[in-house]
């Protein structure tokens, strides 16, 4: 399935992380019913227009694995697979 977003809009893949307690339990990320922060970039949009109606370049790019707000982007799903949508300004950061 292809995604095109629109404006500065960005579609993520949530990435959550299974933790081990000190003893060996695996914790599954589907324990905790907080929204994941880490995700990977499926697809970004053009960029927004700036008030001179010139477009800015997006700081992300497909790949991308990114840090973003907790409750910033919404939530879709899609052929039964959970995803993020959400705009450049959600996301904190790219991690190298």
């Amino acid at each position: 399935m292809n995604f095109k977003p629109l404006s500065s809009h960005v579609f993520l893949e949530p990435l959550g992380e299974e933790k081990t307690t000190k003893s060996g339990i695996v914790i599954p990320d589907t324990a905790e019913k907080e929204k994941p922060i880490k995700g990977k970039v499926l697809a970004v949009g053009p960029g927004k227009l700036n008030d001179k109606g010139e477009r800015v370049q997006m700081s992300v790019k497909v790949g991308d694995m990114v840090l973003f707000k907790k409750y910033g982007p919404d939530e879709i799903e899609m052929d039964g697979k959970k995803y993020l949508v959400g705009d450049e300004d959600d996301i904190l950061a790219i991690i190298e």
